[in-house]
């Protein structure tokens, strides 16, 4: 199981990174260059699937196929702490104070809430499906 684990990680976070850049390279553009939105829509979905499936694992026996590959490895891929951090530093550094607070209040509310949500949905909605 061990190499199988470092494949579904390696798997996931590869397809989480490729959508990470498409958002980054065509949703961005499309919103404009004044706000980071396409790193707070990476962040705000991948905190979304990460609630789902953690909500969908909690007191199950098995799923580490899907904790691997979806949650470890996609959601890792896809959200991105570094970019949040390094946009949020540009925005302070070009004066744009009320645009950093702002990047940082979504950020961390929106994750925040989306987990809460998906892990609700995960451990209700899910559980009854499978």
């Amino acid at each position: 199981m061990a190499q199988n684990s470092f494949f579904l990680v390696f798997l996931g976070g590869g397809l989480g990174s490729v959508t990470r850049y498409a958002v980054s390279r065509y949703v961005q553009p499309w919103l404009g260059p004044s706000f980071p939105a396409g790193t707070l829509l990476v962040n705000v979905v991948a905190s979304l699937v990460l609630g789902l499936v953690a909500g969908w694992m909690a007191g199950r026996q098995g799923g580490e196929t899907v904790r691997l590959l979806v949650g470890v490895g996609f959601c890792g891929g896809l959200s991105t702490f570094s970019t949040f951090s390094t946009d949020t530093l540009a925005l302070l550094q070009q004066g744009r104070i009320l645009s950093a607070i702002l990047n940082i209040l979504l950020n961390v509310v929106l994750c925040l809430l989306v987990s809460w949500l998906g892990f609700a949905a995960g451990l209700h909605k899910l559980r009854s499906i499978l």
